[in-house]
């Protein structure tokens, strides 16, 4: 087996359309929350989600080539340019046969979905659709997109499992590198869930935090009055390496990824376990392929989407797996600040791990003043302002609808 290393890392989030902007703003504890620009809410139940600010399309594509590519494209590839540029690749003189693109999203192509099924009802139904709107709104397209981009001829894949979708793709990044079957993955997760569709679908299932008049502060992780979750777009993306490759390239390593856990809930469609026990799994499996004890954990990136049973379901999984070392481990909520971006939050918060690892800082969790009492007294959320702690090992968790569960596993690299 051989070792794998995160070389480069790229991000267009709420908090920021870049890594840098967006780490210091995280460590800043800024709020991604505004009221919805895109649509007329006002027969919805939920008014606010954290969009991007700023955007525009043309600023990163022509206007031909922005009408073929649904937004969850567009932000996927502006992540991965970052990403590629950090990590100081230059395909023309490296195998690419041996590099891959493992890129995930949710939901796919949402809004163009939307959009051309509206305007076909609107027009008599008559089946005038855009020539792109299928290659648009399928949630591969954008893996095949950057592989076309770059000719990179390696592994092409799309890890779809809902939020937890972006930690499955780097989990796969993981084992295909150190599998010996790829060199160099681009691995990351997108999504642009923020459209009529999404919120109406979303606040039919009470999922969404309604907290309308208090935005700013609505998603609360592990809160007592914590009400639902706060709907995110935006994209992270990371180059996963193998040692080798990146020692080679005499390339700058941000952490080493030592496991991962993927596992089932195996309970309900959309509630996780009462007891956590597919989470439980997955962090259990990731500490034992990393061959280390749950003491030697110095922080999880949580899940915590600030739901009521999400949240608690999570903390009796750290609560179970880390009952010797709880109160030794810093746990944050980053959701806090960035909403819930579904398929690509895995690749946001494992970057956000990442910049944990490489500057021994840790985010703060925002919002949140009291904590749920059925949450165990010695579970250390990181409150209200950041912190700075050696971090040699660190989890980054995500969960989604169907009982998926995943969990990977990073720490400092030594020589």
């Amino acid at each position: 087996m051989r070792r794998v290393v995160i070389t480069g890392v790229g991000a267009i989030t709420p908090i920021g359309n870049d890594v840098k902007s967006y780490w210091n703003n995280l460590l800043n504890g800024v709020s991604g929350a505004g009221k919805i620009s895109r649509f007329d809410t006002t027969k919805f139940k939920t008014d606010f989600a954290c969009e991007l600010k700023d955007y525009d399309a043309l600023n990163y594509f022509d206007k031909k080539q922005s009408r073929k590519l649904d937004r969850f494209n567009q932000y996927g590839q502006i992540a991965a340019d970052e990403a590629i540029k950090d990590a100081n690749l230059c395909f023309e003189k490296l195998d690419t046969d041996r590099i891959g693109v493992i890129f995930s999203s949710g939901i796919g192509g949402f809004e163009t979905i939307e959009k051309d099924i509206i305007a076909f009802s609107q027009d008599q139904f008559n089946p005038r659709f855009n020539p792109f709107f299928i290659t648009k709104i399928i949630a591969n397209s954008l893996a095949g997109s950057l592989s076309i981009k770059y000719g990179l001829r390696g592994v092409n894949t799309c890890t779809v499992t809902a939020c937890s979708s972006s930690t499955n793709g780097l989990i796969q990044a993981f084992n295909y590198i150190r599998w010996g079957k790829a060199d160099i993955i681009i691995s990351g997760g997108s999504e642009a869930p923020i459209n009529q569709s999404a919120v109406g679908g979303f606040n039919a299932m009470k999922a969404l935090s309604t907290n309308n008049e208090n935005f700013k502060t609505a998603s609360r992780p592990f809160d007592k009055t914590r009400d639902g979750f706060v709907l995110g777009e935006g994209a992270g993306a990371l180059v996963v390496e193998s040692l080798e490759s990146a020692l080679k390239r005499d390339a700058k390593i941000y952490a080493e990824i030592i496991g991962g856990g993927e596992t089932a809930d195996a309970y309900h469609i959309t509630n996780t376990h009462p007891e956590g026990i597919g989470a439980y799994l997955a962090m259990k499996e990731a500490l034992r392929e990393g061959g280390i004890l749950p003491k030697e954990v110095n922080y999880i990136n949580a899940h915590a989407t600030s739901t009521g049973p999400g949240d608690l379901s999570e903390a009796k999984a750290i609560e179970t797996l880390f009952k010797d070392s709880l109160d030794t481990i810093s746990i944050s909520g980053t959701k806090s600040m960035t909403g819930h971006l579904l398929g690509g939050t895995g690749a946001i918060e494992a970057i956000a791990t990442c910049l944990s690892i490489h500057t021994d800082l840790i985010p703060p969790t925002m919002n949140t003043k009291v904590m749920d009492a059925a949450i165990a007294p010695g579970f250390k959320v990181t409150l209200g302002a950041k912190t700075s702690k050696t971090v040699e090992y660190a989890l980054s968790n995500n969960f989604g609808f169907g009982g998926h569960c995943a969990a990977v596993l990073l720490k400092k690299y030594n020589e």
